[in-house]
């Protein structure tokens, strides 16, 4: 479909540590549990209200599944930018269920590092060697022709 795009920006804290789990194919995957909290302010009360939603986040590039796994921890707080997912399964008892996630791989993902006191926390697909990229497999590809293809 023409004119449509599926991208989700969110700004929260890991709810536990990250869970790396290997895939079938023998590449990792990150799952994160990632929370996000508005405050306001109630008109009658005056008394000070919090909503916390919670979303889960699949990281499949290489890349920062491995910098999840050597730097995030419960309670970080990270940026993220990925695709939003929804998958039909069913459980146990044959009942239809949905689960949504957040999805980043490709180069439209970005998972930043926020309050760290070492620089540059930002690490995106698009800055990832060929060696940690999650872009389909195709082997013939070489590392200078995925630098013509980054639009920045």
């Amino acid at each position: 479909m023409a004119g449509s795009l599926n991208k989700v920006l969110l700004i929260g804290r890991l709810g536990n540590d990250p869970e790396i789990k290997q895939m079938s194919n023998g590449k990792n995957v990150a799952r994160l549990s990632l929370a996000t909290s508005e405050t306001w302010k109630d008109k009658n009360t005056g008394e000070r209200k919090e909503k916390t939603e919670w979303h889960r986040v699949v990281i499949f590039n290489e890349g920062l599944v491995n910098v999840v796994q050597q730097y995030l921890k419960k309670g970080a707080q990270v940026y993220i930018e990925g695709q939003i997912q929804t998958t039909k399964y069913t459980d146990n008892n044959g009942q239809e269920k949905y689960s949504t996630q957040v999805i980043l791989q490709g180069y439209n993902s970005t998972l930043t590092m926020l309050g760290g006191s070492t620089g540059s926390n930002k690490i995106d697909d698009g800055s990832m060697n060929q060696d940690s990229s999650s872009l389909p497999s195709d082997n013939n590809v070489s590392s200078s022709d995925l630098d013509d293809e980054v639009p920045f």
